[in-house]
């Protein structure tokens, strides 16, 4: 068995959470380099139109000085979720740990701010249920930027 190879991948794009133009890295795993094929290994913070798992094209760019996303090749199915923490004290770690509990990954970027990967295998039904009761309670706001025909309720 071939071990995997791990690529840092640019990607440039608009970001509706920042309005504005933005620039992420992201971990990749080498599909074949020949053909320029990756897997995205990360959660976006951000917003592309990328999710974990999906297969892309990448090149290495001149002008960014390094591999650059240029098309999502194949969609994973999973879809990617923006948590926004609104209230102290903020409970990020226990909301993680609750989101876990319903098979979702979370990547954290500060005690305000995470991501949530929902893999295509979980049902997406009680993680919305979940994220819509506690924006209705105004502890969250949420948004889905990238959601899967799998997830589409």
């Amino acid at each position: 068995m071939q071990e995997e190879v791990f690529v840092k991948v640019l990607f440039r794009y608009f970001s509706q959470v920042l309005e504005q133009e933005t620039v992420e890295t992201m971990w990749a795993i080498e599909i074949d380099k020949e053909k320029g094929l990756y897997k995205l290994d990360s959660i976006p913070f951000y917003g592309p139109n990328i999710a974990p798992d999906d297969i892309f094209y990448a090149e290495y760019d001149q002008n960014e000085e390094m591999l650059t996303l240029r098309e999502v090749k194949e969609y994973s199915g999973s879809s990617v979720i923006q948590v926004i923490l609104m209230k102290e004290p903020y409970e990020a770690l226990d909301l993680r740990e609750q989101l876990s509990s319903l098979g979702c990954i979370t990547e954290s970027l500060n005690e305000r701010y995470f991501v949530t990967e929902v893999p295509p295998t979980v049902n997406y039904e009680p993680v919305k249920f979940f994220l819509s009761k506690l924006s209705e309670e105004g502890r969250i706001e949420y948004a889905e930027p990238v959601l899967s025909s799998v997830h589409a309720l």
